[in-house]
C-alpha cells in the first residue's frame, strides 16, 4: 500500500538523491502509521471496555503512544526541510527533540497510570470476556503490525533513514507486546487462569521502558552527544584522501536537527605550499564534504615545518611519549622555539573526556617525562577536548 500511495503522491519517487524526494517518503510513512495506530487504539479500546481485558486496554494506549512516535517522526521529517530564517539561522529540526521530549513523558504518564489499574486487577481480578471477537482483533493487530514493521524497514533502508528504522523495531516489539495480551486472553480461554493483570503490568513497565527510552533519545542530541562514528571516519577519509592535507584535528560536528548538520576541522598542510592554491584545495574540500555527507563544513587551515629535521623528529618523538601517560592522547599544532639555554615546545593535547588526570596533572606530567630525556626542553601545552568518539 505505501508503495502504490509513493507513486500516486510523490513526483519522481525513484530520486532518492533529491532531499525533498526522501522528506516526502518519512512524511508519507509517518502518516500511515498515525492513521492505523489510531485505527488499532480505537478497536482495542472498544474490545478492552466490552471485554473488561485491563491488558487488552493498556496494549490499546500503546498504540496510541506508537502514534504520537510518529507524529513526531512527521513533525521532524517537516521541519528537517524547513527554510532558515531571520530568528533561527540554522533551521528549525531541533523542534523534532523537543517534541519527542513531550511525547515521551506522555508515554512515561500513561504506563505509570497503567500500571496502578493493573496492580489493582492482581489483588482483586476478574473474569476477562474471551469472545472470538477479542480473539480476533487481538490477531488483527499482530497482522497490522507485522505490515507497519516491513514497510517502515523497507522505507528505512531505502531512503537511509535511522528514524525510520527505530519506528520498524518499534512495530516488532508491539507483536510482542500485543502477543503477550492474546496469550493471556487464550490462557483464561482453556485454563480460568487469571493472568490479566500480570500481563497488563507487564505491558506498562514495557511502556515505562520505551518512554523513558525515547526521553533519553530526545535529550541526548539536545545536550550534544557524540557524533556517530561512521560518519567521523567519513569525514577523515574525505579530507585526508587529498594529499595537501597532512592530518586533521579538532574535529567538531555540529548537530542542529535532521538536515541541519555542520563541521568544523583543522587541516594541516606543508608551510611551504603557496597559499592561494592550498585555499583552493580546501574550498574544494567543503564542497565535496557537502555533496558526500549533506554537511556544511568549515575548514581552518594550520601550516607546519616539514623542513627542519629536528621539528620533524622531536615531532615523532613527543608522539610516541603520549602513550605512555595515557593511550588515547594525541597532540597537534607542534612548533619549537629555541632560545639560548634552553627550547620550548608548544603544541595541543587532545583530551577524551573523564580522563583521569585533571589538565595541570597532564601537563605536570607530560612536562616531566619529556624533561626527562631533554632537561634543556621546556613544553608550553593546550589541553583540547575530544568531541569524537573513534
Amino acid at each position: 500500500m505505501v508503495s502504490l500511495l509513493a507513486k500516486w503522491l510523490i513526483q519522481n519517487s525513484g530520486d532518492l538523491s533529491d532531499p525533498g524526494i526522501r522528506r516526502r517518503y518519512g512524511m508519507l510513512c509517518s502518516t500511515v502509521g498515525i492513521v492505523l495506530n489510531i485505527l488499532l487504539f480505537g478497536i482495542k479500546y472498544f474490545a478492552g471496555v466490552l471485554t473488561g481485558s485491563i491488558s487488552i486496554t493498556a496494549d490499546a494506549f500503546n498504540n496510541l503512544s506508537d502514534a504520537g512516535s510518529s507524529i513526531i517522526t512527521l513533525v521532524g521529517f517537516r521541519f528537517a526541510g524547513a527554510k532558515a530564517d531571520r530568528e533561527h539561522p540554522f533551521g528549525h529540526g531541533r523542534i523534532e527533540y523537543i517534541s519527542g521530549f513531550a511525547v515521551s513523558l506522555g508515554i512515561i504518564l500513561v504506563g505509570f497510570e497503567l500500571a496502578k489499574s493493573s496492580v489493582t486487577k492482581i489483588f482483586h481480578p476478574q473474569d476477562v470476556d474471551t469472545s472470538l471477537i477479542a480473539i480476533v482483533i487481538l490477531g488483527v493487530s499482530i497482522l497490522v503490525k507485522l505490515y507497519m514493521y516491513a514497510y517502515n524497514r523497507h522505507i528505512g533502508q531505502k531512503i537511509n533513514s535511522e528514524g525510520m528504522r527505530a519506528t520498524a523495531s518499534d512495530s516488532f516489539n508491539d507483536m510482542i507486546t500485543t502477543g503477550v495480551v492474546l496469550l493471556s486472553t487464550l490462557v483464561m480461554k482453556f485454563t480460568g487462569l487469571r493472568i490479566d493483570g500480570w500481563c497488563g503490568a507487564a505491558i506498562s513497565l514495557f511502556i515505562l521502558y520505551a518512554g523513558i527510552r525515547a526521553a533519553g533519545k530526545t535529550l541526548s542530541p539536545l545536550l550534544g552527544q557524540a557524533p556517530d562514528p561512521e560518519l567521523v571516519h567519513q569525514i577523515e577519509k574525505i579530507v585526508l584522501s587529498h594529499r595537501e592535507i597532512l592530518g586533521i584535528h579538532d574535529l567538531v560536528i555540529h548537530d542542529y536537527g535532521p538536515g541541519r548538520v555542520m563541521i568544523s576541522l583543522h587541516g594541516e598542510v606543508d608551510g611551504r605550499d603557496n597559499i592561494y592554491e592550498i585555499h583552493n584545495v580546501i574550498d574544494n574540500i567543503e564542497t565535496e564534504l557537502m555533496e558526500e555527507t549533506g554537511c556544511e563544513a568549515v575548514i581552518h587551515m594550520d601550516p607546519i615545518d616539514c623542513v627542519t629535521p629536528l621539528v620533524g623528529e622531536t615531532r615523532k618523538e613527543i608522539a610516541a611519549m603520549l602513550p605512555t601517560v595515557g593511550k588515547e592522547l594525541t597532540m597537534h599544532d607542534f612548533r619549537m622555539v629555541p632560545g639560548p639555554d634552553h627550547t620550548n615546545l608548544i603544541f595541543d593535547v587532545v583530551v577524551p573526556p573523564q580522563f583521569f588526570l585533571s589538565d595541570d596533572e597532564l601537563r605536570k606530567k607530560l612536562s616531566e617525562t619529556v624533561r626527562e630525556k631533554h632537561p634543556n626542553y621546556f613544553c608550553r601545552i593546550k589541553i583540547d577536548r575530544g568531541y569524537t568518539i573513534k
